[in-house]
């Protein structure tokens, strides 16, 4: 049987890359939110922390975005990139991608495809960002769904990717892949 990976993690820890290299090696489609998040931001004129504190008061920008994840439990043979796809796709091999503060903040500074995203002043600005925004997420969810993306327990695999380049993160999760199909069809 043929199934969903979940990926989710920090800011800036290589999941939309790690996905791209997944697809390819697995052909497997690929949905994420962050795209959906920022046509979002975009169309509100935010950013996506702006868009995040905003949908502190606003339940129906969290609707608009996981009405899509919740529609995919039947579906097979992707790549979900979503901070609650774990929680609503509760059958899926589900990941959390893990990266040191410090290293999150300095890819995300050093990112200039992140063009819906403020450009920080330092590595610091964004640090503080990334808290504020993890911060953001991490209080709504549990505050709308009780879904504690802090809790690792809830994930199959956990990678830390502070120091692992994105192939070699993609061959682990691969491999642990293959071993949970294997269980899981017996």
């Amino acid at each position: 049987m043929e199934r969903i990976i979940t990926l989710t993690g920090d800011l800036g820890s290589g999941k939309s890359t790690v996905s791209a290299i997944l697809c390819k090696k697995l052909n497997y489609d690929y949905i994420y939110t962050g795209k959906i998040q920022r046509a979002i931001a975009d169309k509100y004129k935010m950013t996506t922390l702006e868009l995040n504190k905003y949908a502190e008061t606003h339940p129906e920008i969290d609707e608009e975005i996981d009405s899509t994840f919740k529609s995919l439990n039947n579906s097979t043979r992707l790549i979900v990139d979503s901070r609650l796809a774990w929680f609503f796709i509760p059958h899926s091999f589900k990941v959390f991608l893990k990266t040191d503060l410090s290293v999150t903040a300095q890819r995300i500074f050093n990112d200039s495809n992140r063009t819906s995203e403020k450009k920080y002043a330092s590595i610091e600005d964004a640090a503080a960002n990334i808290i504020a925004r993890k911060t953001s997420e991490n209080k709504r969810y549990m505050e709308l769904y009780g879904a504690d993306c802090a809790d690792l327990s809830n994930f199959n695999l956990v990678v830390d990717t502070s120091f692992l380049s994105a192939e070699q993160v993609a061959e682990i999760i691969f491999e642990k892949y293959e071993q949970y199909c294997d269980f899981v069809n017996k």
